[in-house]
């Protein structure tokens, strides 16, 4: 939210989804793509020489900024001519920053790309640390100082949030020296995450197996997630045994890789003068500790019902016993739920109709005017995002599509962080365009509840339901279940690196299993974890966001509430919501959901999401019951 000083430049302006997208396999080549299946960066910069012109022409103006050094607090004009200086840098970067970036997400073992995007996060580093002086001397103002500058300069309103913001944390600015030095800092921080991406998706040994039907399987990250849902369970059992098998002779590098995050992390938290990690992530938007707890409290209170959702995986699947490697198993054979790309398109495009038209001519825009990187490819980077980084242009999408209903889902979702920066670009001043990451999920998961409307809506057959409803219930698994389980990992290694306790990849290993096995009842005899399977940490790329996470589960209570609005067709909510997406960062995230009719503060929308969830364990019951009287 607070983008003074260059912060914009380093800060993660892509959107993740929750889980990894599946893929059949890389095996085809990017040529081989159509061009409509592939996003056009040719609207950021229509040549790489192009970008290489736009990059020089900005680096030569960094050193402008030091001409406002030692007057911010002098005059109105000299602070808002500062303040636009910076805006209009970080504004030109974030643009060069997506290029460079998504070009080496195409294949992340390009090392000319890769290179670009190490270039543009050092000159990031660069341009911070000559600007690291201007939150130290707006913190030297006070309000009464501020307001009046606002009052001379009526221009400087819209960095009202930002400045305001500044002497929130004035506490935890420190002087213009160390934040020069904490700007340079940002030369190291990068490294773990850079290392962890690069090694996972490009050079790790992945294996590949044999299944039984005769297929080959390579289980890279991609083939793992398209391989551990198939029917055969003995296959599942032995895609789950090679590829964790193969990430745990890596467990002393991941976790050395890791741990390098958690050090990255306790270093600014203590040079910040906060208590903690957590504290420190979570007072950039304002985010009380309390509410990271409360979301822990609450999934933990809610486990019997998480429970009784794997009771009825193991009772549709026919098992005795549930095993970890039948989580991603579908319960219902002979459905068919794939879908073309060209399917997904026209499913979306319909489920959002209650938005309205104009939502839905920009949802066309996307697909029309290539915003979407659709295929996998040799290197492409796993899973799928959104960037809504490049202000003036339009947001981005990567995926890697094949055909499955998740896949279908996972286009719904980021569709919604896409619209959400749409809106919020279109209607907010560049300084309050990037909305806070607490909310960012709340438009995704809020397009995938309109989906899972729209499906069940217009199907009949109660297999096809079962199999739709089951997947609802994943997701509901999968967003605050499972993404708690990673934050209460994320909060309870940070505490022991903070105890200084080692981190070791067995350390990780042994604190990742005890929380995994309480959360899925291994102990009670729910579901069974194999050890292998305890490795599972190191395949996960969002403990290098720093404390993301725990958003997935309350961004998903908050979306659960605003689309019940809007399908129960509730007077306002859906003008409630297209203001909520257009908002941007123009307040704290707590005040912007309450302003949507959505109150975090309280219990209400994490107890809807279980009255929803168990409400469709009920249906479900109630097919089973139906199909089995059907049987005698």
């Amino acid at each position: 939210m607070n983008k003074l000083s260059g912060i914009i430049i380093m800060t993660q302006i892509t959107f993740l989804a929750f889980s990894q997208t599946p893929a059949l396999s890389q095996s085809r080549e990017r040529s081989e793509i159509a061009a409509e299946h592939k996003w056009k960066l040719e609207d950021l910069y229509p040549s790489d020489q192009a970008w290489n012109t736009a990059k020089q022409e900005i680096v030569a103006q960094f050193d402008e900024v030091t001409k406002y050094q030692g007057k911010l607090a002098g005059s109105a004009s000299a602070l808002l001519a500062c303040l636009e200086f910076d805006s209009r840098i970080s504004r030109e970067f974030g643009r060069l920053y997506c290029y460079a970036s998504m070009k080496s997400d195409e294949d992340t073992g390009d090392s000319k790309y890769l290179g670009l995007k190490q270039e543009m996060q050092q000159l990031g580093t660069d341009y911070s640390s000559k600007a690291a002086f201007i939150t130290p001397e707006i913190a030297k103002l006070d309000k009464q100082q501020i307001d009046a500058f606002m009052e001379q300069e009526p221009d400087l309103k819209v960095y009202k949030m930002a400045l305001y913001d500044v002497l929130r944390m004035k506490a935890h600015t420190l002087s213009e020296s160390e934040e020069k030095i904490l700007a340079e800092a940002g030369l190291l921080a990068g490294g773990p995450s850079s290392i962890y991406t690069v090694f996972s998706n490009a050079e790790l040994p992945y294996p590949e197996i044999k299944l039984s039907d005769g297929t080959m399987a390579k289980l890279t990250k991609a083939g793992y997630s398209r391989y551990r849902a198939v029917q055969n369970r003995n296959d599942r059992e032995a895609v789950f045994d090679a590829f964790w098998g193969a990430l745990d002779k890596f467990k002393a590098t991941f976790g050395t890789q890791l741990y390098a995050n958690v050090k990255k992390n306790m270093f600014y938290a203590r040079t910040r003068n906060y208590k903690s990690s957590l504290q420190n992530a979570l007072d950039k938007n304002n985010i009380p500790t309390e509410v990271y707890m409360a979301l822990i409290e609450n999934v933990t209170n809610n486990l019997d019902s998480f429970h009784r959702y794997l009771k009825l995986k193991k009772r549709m699947l026919g098992v005795e016993t549930l095993k970890y490697s039948d989580v991603y198993a579908p319960v219902v054979k002979g459905v068919d739920l794939e879908y073309t790309y060209e399917e997904a398109k026209k499913l979306v495009l319909d489920a959002m109709e209650p938005l309205g038209a104009d939502y839905c001519r920009v949802v066309a825009e996307a697909f029309e005017k290539r915003w979407i990187d659709v295929y996998p490819s040799p290197g492409k980077r796993s899973g799928a995002y959104s960037n809504g980084g490049a202000y003036d242009v339009h947001p981005y999408i990567l995926l890697n599509y094949n055909d499955q209903y998740e896949d279908v889902s996972t286009l719904a979702h980021e569709l919604g962080h896409t619209m959400h920066s749409y809106y919020s670009n279109k209607n907010q001043p560049y300084p309050t365009a990037d909305y806070p990451i607490f909310v960012a999920e709340v438009a995704s998961t809020f397009n995938e509840a309109l989906l899972i409307d729209k499906m069940l809506k217009e199907i009949d057959n109660d297999d096809t339901r079962l199999s739709l409803l089951m997947n609802y219930l994943d997701g509901i698994k999968g967003t605050v279940f499972r993404q708690t389980q990673f934050a209460e990992f994320e909060l309870r290694m940070h505490e022991k690196a903070e105890r200084g306790e080692p981190l070791t990849g067995d350390a990780l290993t042994e604190l990742y299993g005890d929380i995994l096995k309480r959360y899925y009842g291994h102990d009670k005899g729910i579901c069974h974890i194999d050890e292998l399977y305890t490795v599972e940490w190191a395949y996960i790329p969002h403990f290098y966001y720093d404390f993301y996470v725990y958003q997935y589960s309350t961004s998903f209570t908050a979306s659960t509430a605003m689309a019940e609005q809007v399908l129960g067709e509730e007077k306002g909510a859906v003008k409630n919501f297209i203001e909520f997406i257009s908002a941007g960062g123009s307040d704290y995230p707590i005040d912007l959901l309450k302003k949507a009719g959505v109150d975090m503060t309280g219990a209400e929308p994490f107890n809807k999401t279980m009255i929803a969830m168990n409400r469709t364990m009920d249906e479900i019951e109630a097919i089973l019951a139906k199909k089995a009287a059907s049987k005698q």
